[in-house]
């Protein structure tokens, strides 16, 4: 699962009623951008130019590609197909848009705290990430639930990771194991050949 879940018509509006967001939208449209070439095209510092794309993002307008350590980003055409259908229905009656049922009994199992609990439930589907959250705080908890996956004491090699992960969150693997290291939850040998679970 690489794309939001619950996509409806107010909350993609919502996103798009931002000159700016627009004018990134139609340049996405063209090619792939990193943010710093979309920040010199539109104006505006990297921090804002992330921000926005994580908005647009959460909303199914934009993609990421990750190529080595840049990020390269682009309109969805699910995303874009998915808000014409819903404003070409506009004058029809609303239609529910459900979040599937999900299993949260891994959750409860977890014994976390209320907070980082309901974060997963607001972030995750029957163990699969949705999307991932913009605020660093919601990313750690999806992080340090990601490095449960992992046994401790065993070692494994980074296809060995990157399956796991991809179960998860396909959309952006190579970035989840790469803030895994970053944030501490696993260890990476020098070289990158094995990673484990860091205990310390």
């Amino acid at each position: 699962m690489t794309t939001r879940i619950q996509w409806t018509l107010p909350d993609m509006l919502k996103t798009l009623a931002d000159d700016k967001r627009l004018l990134m939208l139609r340049l996405l449209h063209e090619r792939e951008y990193t943010v710093g070439e979309l920040a010199g095209r539109v104006e505006l510092g990297e921090p804002t130019v992330s921000h926005h794309l994580a908005k647009m993002r959460e909303s199914g307008f934009v993609t990421l590609r990750m190529a080595g350590n840049q990020r390269f980003y682009r309109s969805s055409q699910a995303g874009l197909d998915a808000f014409k259908r819903f404003v070409s229905e506009i004058e029809k009656m609303p239609q529910q848009y459900e979040k599937p049922v999900s299993d949260e009994g891994w959750i409860d199992a977890l014994g976390w705290s209320d907070e980082d609990a309901q974060v997963l439930r607001d972030y995750t589907v029957n163990g699969v990430v949705t999307v991932f959250p913009a605020k660093r705080k919601k990313q750690l908890v999806i992080l340090r639930w990601l490095a449960t996956l992992f046994e401790t004491g065993k070692l494994y090699t980074e296809p060995e990771v990157n399956t796991i992960l991809k179960r998860v969150y396909a959309e952006d693997f190579v970035m989840l194991r790469r803030d895994l290291v970053d944030m501490g939850y696993l260890r990476r040998e020098r070289g990158g050949g094995k990673y484990w679970v860091n205990n310390e």
